[in-house]
């Protein structure tokens, strides 16, 4: 099973099953479409108008040599692969069901999560801490995310949360990092300097453009939030160093021309850049919808080529959705099963409740149980652990799965009603990244 594309002037094939990438010559790029290993004969036939005989061997010869190197045609060795340890790695605590903001587009019913709004106790940040700490098993490096709503708003109980992960990690030879997701609102010099000391990552929310950022992120009292936070986010970066961080945005039907809007948050300073497409129903009037993919997939064409140029004038940032390991970096069982949300990822709601990712947060169906549950069973493990992509029909015998993992659990659910039945717009929007990333360092390397 391969996949070949054109980007730029660089003819591509991929070996999904080994995850090998090889820049071709035209002549190979062509054989591809004909060859079989065993039929010369027709590739001779059908291209010898266009090559020599010579060169038709030739190129059969490298394709010959790829094969059995296992580098091209090779077989799927994972597929019986696909068992891991029941153990909590990743916990995302919603400090705050509440939020500053109105966004337009929040998936988090502006905080609430169709619920009551309210913020974590301490109390219950230890226990979240406690509940990681004892089901991660063996695991030493572990992460705890805060989230909201508007996390800032529960500020003073973050730092002790975060004291006491200190204390106990030592304890328990873990090392636990920090993350913080924030809308930028409350962002002062204590809070800046604190988050820069204490949180590994960091993202900052903004939509891009001032009229594309305040036409989605508003105020309670519908006011635009962009002068709100922009100074905010440009005081951060000038402090984090080379911290990690990244600036946040989500795209909508409203602004399809969203390389523009990465563009002007390049120009503001910002090098960590994501641009995330919003996931509704079609019945939102800003809903991302099938006759929209033919312009979105040529803005990542547009993306493409401005961090190509960018490079080549020494001025690099960093896109996330560009970002690959071309190394098969990331165990066989993450390429299988993607970001382990229900089975080794959970989100812990202000109460101490379990679900299995910050997106499900609410759904009682979709509850595990708490932090405060004496004898913790996550009833869901095999549920979440068997939507993988062999249990997943198009993912099967489509090219990228083992660049995507089958696509996110809570989109597939919230579109389809079905963690396995992918979500497509977002399957057509993934592959065209991975061809860009791909191709961009395929031009990058000469």
């Amino acid at each position: 099973m391969f996949h070949k594309y054109l980007f730029k002037d660089k003819h591509i094939v991929l070996d999904i099953n080994s995850g090998a990438v090889h820049v071709i010559d035209k002549i190979v790029f062509d054989i591809l479409d004909i060859y079989e290993g065993d039929n010369k004969n027709e590739v001779f036939s059908v291209l010898s108008n266009e090559y020599s005989k010579d060169e038709i061997s030739e190129a059969i010869s490298e394709l010959d040599y790829l094969k059995s190197q296992g580098l091209l045609f090779s077989d799927d060795v994972y597929i019986s692969n696909k068992a891991k340890d029941p153990v909590v790695k990743a916990i995302c605590l919603h400090v705050a069901h509440d939020c500053n903001m109105n966004c337009k587009y929040c998936f988090g019913s502006q905080g609430s999560f169709e619920g009551i709004r309210e913020l974590m106790s301490l109390d219950t940040g230890i226990a979240a801490i406690d509940f990681l700490i004892k089901n991660s098993g063996k695991r030493r490096n572990l992460e705890v995310d805060f989230f909201g709503g508007e996390p800032l708003m529960n500020f003073d109980v973050i730092k002790e949360i975060v004291s006491y992960g200190r204390k106990v990690e030592m304890n328990n030879n873990k090392k636990i990092r920090f993350t913080i997701t924030t809308n930028g609102i409350l962002l002062d010099d204590e809070k800046i300097n604190y988050i820069n000391d204490n949180m590994e990552n960091v993202i900052l929310s903004i939509d891009g453009r001032l009229e594309v950022n305040d036409k989605m992120r508003r105020t309670w009292n519908d006011k635009g939030t962009y002068e709100l936070i922009i100074n905010n986010y440009e005081k951060f970066i000038n402090k984090r160093n080379d911290g990690l961080y990244y600036i946040r945005g989500t795209f909508t039907k409203e602004n399809l021309d969203f390389s523009e809007d990465v563009k002007h948050l390049i120009n503001k300073g910002f090098k960590n850049v994501s641009i995330e497409p919003v996931v509704v129903k079609d019945h939102e009037d800003y809903a991302i919808k099938i006759e929209h993919l033919d312009a979105i997939l040529n803005e990542y064409e547009k993306l493409s080529d401005l961090y190509i140029n960018n490079a080549k004038n020494n001025q690099m940032f960093d896109f996330f959705h560009f970002n690959i390991d071309l190394e098969q970096g990331p165990c066989v069982f993450k390429r299988i099963s993607g970001c382990g949300a229900g089975t080794e990822y959970m989100a812990v709601a202000p109460n101490g409740d379990l679900y299995p990712c910050h997106q499900f947060v609410g759904n009682n169906g979709l509850k595990i149980g708490s932090v405060y549950d004496v004898d913790y069973s996550n009833e869901l493990y095999d549920i979440f652990n068997n939507a993988h992509i062999y249990n997943k029909e198009k993912c099967r015998t489509c090219w990228a799965k083992f660049y995507c993992s089958g696509g996110c659990h809570a989109n597939a659910y919230h579109m389809n009603g079905n963690m396995l039945e992918p979500y497509e717009i977002g399957c057509e929007m993934e592959k065209k990244r991975i061809e860009c990333a791909i191709g961009i360092k395929a031009v990058l390397s000469k």
